[in-house]
């Protein structure tokens, strides 16, 4: 019985051993399911987006880590879209739809010159005179042109042709002095060569004197011949004018030879040298090439233009060049490209006048972009040499790449217009913004304006000590506006005001003054758009080049364009936008 007793205990103890091991995993963090797969109890957050970002839906560039107002408008914030598909801030995708339709095109980076180049280099230019075969026909003496022989430009001259016929009161006193001293050559010798001498510097030929001597009358009308063969390229004269001696009566230019005139940009230069041969086209004789050498490189660059001006003389012996005439001009391009640089085509670049751009595609499997910014050495053809921002093995679009940027834009990505980097871009306030301004508040901002006014002025003469005075001004009005009543939105801008007009006051660096400026007119413009106590007309004008070419507003009396944030350097640079009356 004893027994039996230590053996059920021993069983026991067993039993409840064999469960504490069979049943014990069932706390910890794995389990199976029912297909006999392990299920971990620990949650995997890989999946997961990363860290939500809140936009503004009336402005949205604007990004930020956490909810609040945009400081844009003062609106609240929403969650952004959630990058569920894994795209980065900056990252671009799109369908395959749009891919088709836009006839996206990418090719990879590498080392190798783009196949089919032919290494030109294209310019374009158009056909001038030759300044070189020029000449200016000019009377020799004083008088009236009572005869001219030149009727209109383009006339054709032989040298030796009769130009005009001019009455010289000075060369008729000139020729009775000769008759005089003709008389006394004998007894007064020098003074008769003198005479003589005198006639000749009025161009006077040997055969022309001795008629005069020889028939002892005074001519009252003197022929004026053309020294040079050419087209009238210019009349400068009329029949019955006066003319001084040295003054220009007509130009006359030979046109055997024009020069062919390109521009080149600055990527070109180095591969321009005098001497080149160039072969000129153009649509005027589609099926002829015609062979040159560049005889004259501009030594100063066009800083508007960003070219320099590229000469080739050519002969025209048959007339086929005229003055005008637009021509194509190609060069072979030297190549400096070394093993390890890179080549790209150029339809694969986008150019802000500051910046180049491609758009790369991030990953090999998937539609989807990211624009990046990279440096280029010298064109050679239709390819270019990368210096830096690219790596050999690299997917880039070579065609639509306009719109992908288009799409970017609309997304608030990265752009072409939109170098962000993900982070916020001041806007142009919007002019549709509906706002409720209380009549108080109405009355007191129109006080404002005053002020405002003269410190726009003192922009616009470039006066940093007298921007600093009425912005000081303008702020102390501005705190005497009656502020309650109004929504987050208006204190928002009402704030912004504040702070840019405290900003320009402490700060004595024009510059500076002006970048300021740019925020403060956005949400004074706002604002004075929703005022409906307006006692007159008011412009809103905008020049597109300020703001670093991204645009800046301002408030205007008058409907002429004074620019206060170039001044006198581009006064007239903006047009208005918008009237408020």
């Amino acid at each position: 019985m004893n027994k039996n007793i230590l053996y059920v205990g021993i069983a026991a103890v067993v039993g409840l051993l064999a469960g504490y091991l069979i049943f014990s995993g069932t706390s910890e963090t794995s389990m199976v399911n029912k297909n006999g797969s392990e299920m971990s109890g620990e949650h995997d957050h890989s999946g997961e987006s990363g860290e939500q970002l809140w936009t503004c839906s009336m402005h949205p560039q604007i990004m930020r880590p956490e909810p609040g107002d945009c400081p844009i408008c003062g609106m609240d914030l929403i969650p952004a879209e959630s990058g569920g598909e894994g795209l980065a801030i900056n990252e671009i995708k799109m369908t395959e739809n749009a891919i088709a339709l836009a006839n996206i095109k990418t090719t990879l980076v590498g080392n190798e010159m783009i196949a089919g180049d032919d290494g030109m280099l294209t310019l374009s230019g158009k056909i001038s005179m030759n300044e070189e075969n020029n000449a200016i026909q000019a009377s020799y003496f004083d008088g009236r042109i009572e005869q001219l022989n030149v009727n209109y430009e383009g006339q054709e001259v032989k040298e030796g042709q009769l130009l005009a016929t001019i009455y010289a009161p000075n060369l008729v006193a000139a020729q009775q002095e000769l008759l005089s001293a003709a008389s006394l050559k004998d007894s007064q010798p020098s003074l008769y060569r003198a005479v003589r001498n005198k006639l000749k510097l009025w161009k006077l030929s040997e055969s022309q004197i001795n008629s005069i001597e020889e028939s002892g009358k005074v001519r009252e009308n003197f022929p004026i011949y053309a020294t040079v063969s050419g087209t009238v390229s210019e009349k400068m004269a009329a029949e019955g004018e006066y003319v001084k001696q040295g003054q220009p009566i007509v130009k006359v230019s030979n046109l055997n030879s024009v020069w062919a005139e390109f521009d080149a940009y600055e990527n070109q230069i180095a591969q321009l040298q005098k001497g080149r041969e160039i072969k000129v086209f153009t649509n005027a004789y589609p099926n002829k090439e015609f062979k040159a050498k560049i005889s004259f490189i501009d030594p100063v660059l066009n800083t508007r233009t960003r070219t320099v001006k590229l000469r080739a003389t050519i002969r025209n012996t048959e007339g086929l060049f005229k003055p005008g005439m637009f021509v194509r001009g190609k060069i072979r391009g030297e190549s400096d490209s070394s093993p390890e640089q890179l080549n790209i085509p150029a339809s694969a670049v986008m150019w802000t006048g500051e910046r180049s751009l491609v758009y790369v595609k991030t990953k090999p499997d998937k539609p989807i972009f990211e624009m990046r910014e990279i440096t280029l050495g010298n064109q050679n053809g239709n390819t270019f040499t990368v210096v830096s921002g690219l790596e050999n093995g690299e997917e880039i679009v070579v065609n639509g790449t306009f719109t992908i940027d288009a799409a970017a834009q609309l997304q608030g990505k990265k752009s072409m217009m939109n170098n962000n980097n993900g982070k916020e871009k001041e806007m142009m306030p919007s002019m549709n913004m509906d706002m409720r301004l209380p009549e108080g508040f109405q009355k007191g901002f129109v006080k404002v304006l005053d002020p405002y006014l003269m410190m726009k002025d003192a922009f616009i003469a470039g006066d940093a000590g007298e921007v600093s005075t009425y912005a000081k001004a303008t702020l102390a009005e501005i705190q005497s506006v009656p502020k309650s009543g109004l929504g987050k939105m208006e204190t928002s801008h009402f704030s912004q005001i504040s702070e840019m007009l405290q900003a320009i006051a402490d700060n004595d660096n024009l510059e500076d003054q002006r970048s300021h400026f740019v925020i403060l007119n956005e949400n004074i413009v706002a604002i004075v758009m929703n005022i409906e106590a307006i006692d007159s007309t008011w412009f809103v004008q905008k020049c597109p080049m300020a703001n670093s070419n991204k645009g800046a507003v301002w408030l205007s009396k008058e409907k002429e364009i004074r620019n206060p944030y170039y001044g006198e350097q581009m006064s007239t640079c903006g047009s208005v936008i918008q009237v408020i009356q």
